[in-house]
């Protein structure tokens, strides 16, 4: 196996390598306005510098949010992509899964990351590897005494920390997480989500209403 992950859902720009048993390469970056620049750059500069070629690639994973559509859609169109010229199976994953992963936590918390618009994606998990509600997008103030108590990690919980109090780091999605998850996954014979988008959320970009059609005479 050769597992090629990568996520463009929150402002890091994450791609990892993992040969089965390790993850091999993972390089991520920070940068929530040019995903769809850094990228193929990142993929190239991962595989060269493990020394394999993109053709190795036996399978990719991708997060698949919820996040802003436009970085979202960078991911998901490039992980097709692959899919589609190297003729390999794409999975996908809930991005708020692999930073639940990456927590280590075992008892009840809650992953958040930021939605903009003073709001939040989040998610509940008894422990690392297993959501029990969401994702979902909220206010933080609207869902305070669901998540009272709980610790929290994510970008969102560390910008809000009046409903999450208790918040950890990691930040951001990295894709060596999702990497680990899924090839944990596919170990135990699980079959992967579809790589569809959790937008959660319409475009901002919407044909104006009383649109008047001109035609030319």
């Amino acid at each position: 196996m050769l597992l090629l992950a990568l996520d463009t859902a929150t402002p890091a720009v994450t791609v990892a390598l993992h040969d089965g048993t390790d993850v091999i390469a993972s390089s991520s970056q920070v940068d929530a306005r040019r995903h769809g620049e850094l990228l193929l750059p990142a993929v190239d500069r991962l595989l060269a510098g493990a020394g394999r070629a993109l053709d190795a690639v036996t399978a990719i994973v991708v997060g698949t949010g919820p996040g802003p559509y436009t970085g979202l859609r960078v991911g998901l169109m490039t992980a097709d992509t692959f899919g589609l010229a190297l003729g390999v199976p794409v999975h996908g994953l809930c991005t708020l899964d692999g930073l639940a992963y990456a927590s280590d936590l075992d008892g009840p918390f809650v992953v958040a990351t930021d939605a903009r618009r003073k709001e939040v994606y989040w998610a509940r998990y008894d422990d690392s590897r297993t959501r029990v509600s969401g994702p979902a997008v909220d206010r933080p103030a609207d869902i305070a005494e669901q998540v009272a108590g709980l610790p929290a990690v994510g970008a969102g919980a560390l910008l809000y920390p009046q409903t999450f109090p208790n918040a950890h780091e990691p930040e951001h999605v990295s894709a060596a997480a999702l990497a680990s998850l899924a090839a944990e996954r596919l170990a135990r014979g699980e079959e992967l989500p579809a790589p569809r988008p959790l937008y959660l959320r319409r475009p901002d970009a919407q044909v104006p209403k009383n649109y008047k059609v001109v035609t030319p005479k």
